[in-house]
């Protein structure tokens, strides 16, 4: 009941936080980041220790879907450069330059030290995104930041899987780790879109039609199911859950009804939110047992490797970028590089923002979660230094990062040409020139008023006039007789002329049509 209570209290206050950060305008990871610390000194805090396996399927699962879920895919092919050289070559030298740092200051073994590299190396894609929505950042910098966060924890945990293995092992070679690693890459890509066609056939047959929360529990069965079996089968959950999901992505809007995607979208966004929540409790409740058992030497030595690996982080994030961005612009006046005619060169600013999108997050702690702890009695070395150093990187950058990362935006003040909104009044016009095509032949009254509407919307979206996304030219009336509708249904419930029953169901009606109008 203890421990009920606690997570309750823990939930309530992560709301009042979040509110917090939006009033504020700094992401709520940074103020969850400080809950962590206030959990970590609190005395007679309740221990809660995961299954290392436990943990990487729990938290990672559902946030890589959500965020694979909205990536594009054409996007991520007209970026490739820039995301393969933040993907692999920014994780693999912050992996290596870490794993160095580490291994002269603490003597930390050469796969234990590469294992924190890989821990530490992957930004988080909910700490930047809280930022980037605040700020009209241009798209190609935030579909780059957003692939990133989103591909570069599949780098980092297959180095960070054959760590641990190498760890456990006690040696590992390049012949043995090279097969594996490939297996492992290809063998995702190929497994990922296959169970998603699997489950886009099987999983509509087990719940009835319109069932929402059958819908849903299905579509996390199914994340979790995929996550597992990529385990059992070797492949890289990571990889395999982020093909599955962006295939899902292609395939299933076209036979989800709206009164199932409204519903699941809001429960997804709540599970990652909560899923947040619970990374950094556990690694607070993880935190007080090490502080405590330091003595007042180690304390600050631990704090000098964590300073140390926190600033060889955020250097190298900031060197490779810079100078990434340097040789493309060289190349592209040589003439030795063509960049599409869709896609603009980095320039400075643009590379000090990438560099400055650093946070870590979610990742970072539930790797440094799921090492073994030793109540097996194969506790992997350095663990709690390991643990104590992955806090305090997610801590540092949400902070210095996090906190400043708004004003850099605006003090930069990076534009486009909205080029996400022309395709959006494009996309808009065709749309309704096919929703009117299909009313031809009907006469009917409701059919006229239907055409009118669309009309609007169309004679506008071709007129050019701007137009909030989502909304049409009737929202404002439509928003303003909904309410007077959902006021007489208060009045007539209040007089007792209708019971709770009829309310609801013509509440619900009222509901839908006024998220037509959001």
């Amino acid at each position: 009941m203890l421990v009920f209570e606690f997570v309750l209290v823990i939930l309530f206050s992560s709301v009042l936080l979040s509110a917090l950060a939006w009033q504020i305008k700094v992401p709520y990871p940074a103020l969850l980041a400080l809950g962590g610390v206030v959990l970590a000194v609190i005395p007679g805090a309740p221990r809660i220790v995961l299954d290392p396996d436990l943990a990487l399927a729990l938290f990672l699962a559902p946030v890589l879907l959500d965020a694979a879920y909205d990536t594009s895919p054409r996007d991520l092919r007209e970026n490739w450069l820039p995301l393969t050289s933040l993907v692999l070559v920014a994780v693999g030298l912050t992996t290596g330059v870490v794993a160095l740092v580490a291994h002269a200051l603490t003597g930390m073994p050469w796969a234990a030290a590469i294992a924190l590299g890989a821990i530490v190396a992957p930004p988080d894609a909910a700490a930047a995104t809280a930022v980037l929505r605040q700020v009209n950042l241009p798209h190609r910098l935030q579909t780059i930041l957003e692939g990133e966060s989103l591909l570069n924890d599949a780098s980092a945990l297959l180095i960070y899987r054959i760590a641990v293995i190498a760890t456990a092992a006690g040696s590992i070679s390049f012949s043995t780790a090279a097969p594996t690693f490939l297996l492992s890459v290809v063998g995702s890509l190929i497994a990922g879109p296959i169970l998603a066609l699997a489950y886009l056939r099987i999983a509509p047959m087990l719940y009835q039609s319109g069932d929402a929360p059958s819908a849903i529990i299905m579509q996390f069965i199914g994340t979790f199911g995929v996550w597992l079996l990529a385990d059992r089968l070797g492949l890289s959950g990571i990889l395999t859950i982020v093909a599955y999901a962006i295939t899902l992505a292609r395939r299933a809007p076209a036979t989800t009804p709206a009164r199932l995607r409204v519903p699941s979208y809001a429960v997804w966004e709540t599970t990652v939110f909560v899923l947040n929540v619970l990374a950094f409790v556990l690694i607070g409740l993880q935190m007080g047992p090490i502080i405590e058992a330091l003595a007042a030497g180690q304390r600050l030595r631990y704090l000098l490797v964590a300073g140390a690996v926190l600033a060889t982080v955020i250097l190298v994030r900031f060197a490779w970028v810079m100078s990434y961005g340097v040789v493309v612009r060289w190349s592209i006046r040589r003439g030795l590089m063509q960049l599409p005619k869709s896609v603009k060169g980095p320039t400075v600013a643009s590379g000090i923002v990438v560099s400055w999108c650093g946070m870590r997050g979610i990742v970072t702690l539930v790797a440094a979660l799921a090492l073994p702890d030793g109540d097996g009695g194969h506790a992997f070395p350095f663990r709690d230094l390991i643990v104590f150093v992955a806090f305090c990187v997610v801590l540092g950058t949400l902070l210095i990062q996090g906190l400043t990362l708004r004003p850099l935006l605006l003090w930069l003040d990076l534009r486009d040409d909205d080029p996400v909104g022309r395709e959006v009044a494009r996309a808009r016009a065709a749309a309704y020139r096919a929703a009117l095509a299909s009313l031809s032949g009907d006469d009917s009254r409701l059919a006229d008023a239907i055409r009118v509407e669309m009309e609007a919307i169309l004679k506008q979206t071709d007129s050019g006039t701007p137009q909030p996304d989502g909304g049409d030219p009737g929202d404002a009336l439509r928003l303003r007789a909904v309410n007077a509708a959902r006021q007489a249904l208060l009045d007539m419930r209040s007089n007792d002329e209708i019971g709770d029953a009829a309310f609801h169901r013509l509440e619900e009606e009222m509901d839908r049509i006024e998220m037509t109008a959001m």
